[in-house]
C-alpha cells in the first residue's frame, strides 16, 4: 500500500483525479458567455447556411476562427458538448510540451509537476470546460516559443524556426491576442540569433548581422502566410485585414458600427477602472503584481479569474544561485527568454485593454516552466544545506520536500477545483436528475422564452431581444440585440403607432425583452414623456405570447390590428 504513494505515482493520482473532475464539468450543455454569443452562435449560423458568410451585426464574427470553425463539425450533429472536449484538448496538447521540455531538461518527476501544477491552475480548469479558444491560443504559443528555443538549441537548424512560426501563425489565426506572441517572437529571433553568435569567433559580425536579420524576416512572412486567409477575408468584408482592430487607420472615413455594438464613447480602461472601481493609482500599476494574488471569477474588478500565488514565487527561485554546473549554466538563456516573454506579454495585455486573466494565458505555460526549475533550485538549496547532518532521517525528509510542495500547491487549487465543481453541479446533468432545458435554464434565465420562440413562432421570424446580452446560440431565429433602434424609435416618433412603425421598417415581428434590464434603462434614459410613450407602446402595439424568469416574448401589432384591442 505505502508503495502507491512514491514520488512518482503522488503526481499521477492527483492527475487522474484532476482531469476525471475537468471531464465531468464539460460534460454539460454550454452557458458559457462567450461561446452563446459567438464561439459557438457564429459556427451555429454557418452550419444553418451551409457555408462561412459576413455576419455584420456580430462583430466577433471577423475574429479569427481557427477553432471556432473546428466547433462547426460536432454541431453539425447537434453535439454541443462536444467542443468543450476540443477546447480542453488543447491544455492536454500544452500539457504534454510541458512535460516533454521538462522530461528532457529536468527529469521524468518535475515534468509531471509541471502538467499537474499547469493543469490544475483555477483560470485553465475555467477555461477547460468552456467552449472558448483561449487554449488553442496558449497551446499554439506555447509551441512557437519551445520551437524558437529548440531552433537555438540546435545550431539554428531552419527546420524549426519554420515550425515556430507555422505554430506562431496558428496562433495568430486562433485569436487576435496572438498578435503579441508574433510581436515578441518575431522580435526574439534576431536577438537570439546574436546572442548565440557572440561565441562564435568563426562569425563575422556584419555576416551574423544580416542573416539574423533574414531569419527575422523569414519567421514573420511563414507566420503572415498561415495567418493570411483571415486576412483576405476581412479585407474583401471590410477593407481592413484586422477588422475589427485599428479600423480608425484602415478605414478612416466610414464609420461601421454594427447591428448589435451602437457607438458609444470610447474611455481608457485605467480611468474605468478608476472612476467604476474607486481604484487609487497604486492599486493600478500594480494589477501585474496582483493578478497572481488577487483574481476572482466572474469580477472584472478583479480581473475575471484565477492564477496561484506559486506561479509568481516559484519562477523567482529559478534564477537563484542555488547550486551551478556547467548544464544550468546552458539553460539560462531558456530561462531568460521565457521569462522575458512573459513579462512582456503581461505588459503588453495590461497597458493595452482591461486586465483579464484569461488574456495572459500565453504567459503561463513559461512560468510554470520557470516555477518547475525554481521547486528544483529549492530541492537542490535544502540537500545542499542538510548535506551534512548526521543520520538519513534528515535525507529522508528533505527528500519529500518537492512531493510535499507539489501537494500544497495542488491543494491551492483543489480548493477552487471543489467550489467549481458545486458551481457547475454537473452529476445532476449526468445522471438525469434535471433535464437538458432545466440545467440551461438554472443558468441562463432568458433560456425559456427562447425555447418558447423555436417552437411557435413561424420559420423567417425576426426578433428584436432587449438587454439578453448579446446570448444568441439558442434562438433559431434571426435576432438583434441592438436597443439604439428601440431607443431611436422612442425619441423620434409622437406615439406608440410610429414607435411600431419605426421598428417594422427592420422587419421585426416580435420582442423579447428582460424586465429588470430594461425598466433600470428605462428609468434612466427616457423623460416622464417618453416613459408614456412606452407604456402606450407596451399595452397598445404588443401582445404577450410567453413569459418566465422576468423575460417575456411579445407579438408586435398595429393599434388597428384587432389583437391588439385586448
Amino acid at each position: 500500500m505505502m508503495g502507491l504513494f512514491t514520488k512518482k505515482s503522488i503526481p499521477i493520482l492527483l492527475l487522474s483525479a484532476l482531469l476525471s473532475s475537468i471531464i465531468l464539468m464539460a460534460s454539460v450543455p454550454p452557458v458559457s458567455r462567450d461561446a452563446l454569443t459567438h464561439h459557438l452562435a457564429v459556427p451555429k449560423l454557418y452550419v444553418q447556411e451551409g457555408a462561412i458568410h459576413e455576419l455584420p451585426e456580430i462583430i466577433p464574427s471577423y475574429y479569427p476562427q481557427l477553432l471556432d470553425l473546428i466547433y462547426c463539425i460536432p454541431l453539425i450533429f447537434d453535439a454541443d458538448i462536444i467542443p468543450k472536449y476540443i477546447h480542453f484538448s488543447f491544455a492536454l496538447l500544452t500539457a504534454l510540451l510541458l512535460f516533454l521540455y521538462l522530461k528532457k531538461n529536468l527529469n521524468h518527476f518535475y515534468g509531471l509537476a509541471g502538467v499537474l501544477f499547469f493543469l490544475s491552475l483555477p483560470v485553465i480548469i475555467k477555461l477547460s470546460v468552456t467552449a472558448y479558444v483561449d487554449l488553442g491560443l496558449i497551446f499554439f504559443s506555447t509551441a512557437s516559443l519551445i520551437s524558437l528555443l529548440k531552433w537555438q538549441e540546435d545550431q539554428f537548424r531552419f527546420k524549426w524556426l519554420v515550425c515556430s512560426a507555422v505554430c506562431c501563425g496558428f496562433a495568430l489565426s486562433t485569436k487576435y491576442n496572438g498578435l503579441i506572441t508574433c510581436f515578441l517572437l518575431t522580435t526574439f529571433v534576431p536577438f537570439i540569433y546574436l546572442k548565440k553568435c557572440e561565441y562564435r569567433p568563426d562569425q563575422k559580425k556584419i555576416s551574423a548581422q544580416i542573416r539574423s536579420l533574414g531569419y527575422c524576416i523569414s519567421f514573420f512572412l511563414i507566420t503572415l502566410a498561415i495567418f493570411s486567409p483571415w486576412m483576405i477575408k476581412n479585407y474583401i468584408w471590410t477593407q481592413n485585414p484586422v477588422y475589427p482592430l485599428y479600423n480608425n487607420y484602415f478605414n478612416p472615413e466610414i464609420n461601421t458600427l454594427s447591428d448589435d455594438e451602437p457607438s458609444e464613447p470610447t474611455m481608457n480602461h485605467f480611468l474605468i477602472r478608476k472612476l467604476i472601481y474607486q481604484e487609487t493609482l497604486l492599486e493600478t500599476i500594480s494589477i501585474p503584481l496582483r493578478i497572481f494574488f488577487q483574481g476572482e471569477d466572474d469580477d472584472p474588478k478583479r480581473f475575471d479569474g484565477k492564477l496561484n500565488p506559486l506561479l509568481f514565487f516559484l519562477p523567482i527561485c529559478a534564477f537563484l544561485p542555488f547550486k551551478r554546473n556547467r548544464h544550468a549554466d546552458e539553460k539560462d538563456g531558456h530561462k531568460k527568454i521565457l521569462l522575458l516573454f512573459s513579462i512582456l506579454y503581461i505588459l503588453i495585455v495590461f497597458f493595452q485593454q482591461d486586465m483579464r486573466i484569461r488574456w495572459i494565458g500565453p504567459a503561463i505555460p513559461p512560468l510554470v516552466i520557470l516555477s518547475a526549475f525554481g521547486l528544483k533550485n529549492l530541492f537542490e538549496f535544502n540537500i545542499s544545506i542538510m548535506s551534512s547532518a548526521q543520520g538519513k532521517i534528515y535525507t529522508s525528509v528533505l527528500r519529500t520536500i518537492p512531493v510535499l510542495l507539489l501537494i500544497f500547491m495542488a491543494g491551492l487549487n483543489a480548493v477552487y477545483v471543489f467550489q467549481l465543481f458545486r458551481k457547475i453541479e454537473p452529476l445532476s446533468y449526468i445522471t438525469h436528475k434535471v433535464t437538458r432545458s432545466e440545467y440551461i435554464e438554472k443558468f441562463r434565465s432568458e433560456y425559456p422564452v427562447l425555447q418558447f420562440a423555436n417552437q411557435d413562432l413561424a420559420q423567417g421570424t425576426k426578433i428584436l431581444a432587449l438587454f439578453l446580452g448579446n446570448r444568441r446560440y439558442y434562438s433559431d431565429h434571426d435576432i438583434s440585440f441592438n436597443h439604439s433602434k428601440f431607443k431611436s424609435a422612442i425619441q423620434n416618433s409622437k406615439n406608440s403607432d410610429e414607435i411600431f412603425q419605426d421598428l417594422k421598417k427592420f422587419h421585426y415581428s416580435n420582442l423579447i425583452v428582460n424586465y429588470p434590464a430594461f425598466n433600470s434603462w428605462v428609468n434612466a434614459s427616457f423623460n416622464a414623456e417618453e416613459k408614456k410613450r412606452i407604456q402606450d407602446f407596451m399595452d397598445v402595439n404588443t401582445k404577450l405570447l410567453f413569459s418566465k424568469n422576468n423575460h417575456g416574448l411579445y407579438q408586435l401589432l398595429s393599434s388597428k390590428d384587432p389583437l391588439s384591442r385586448r
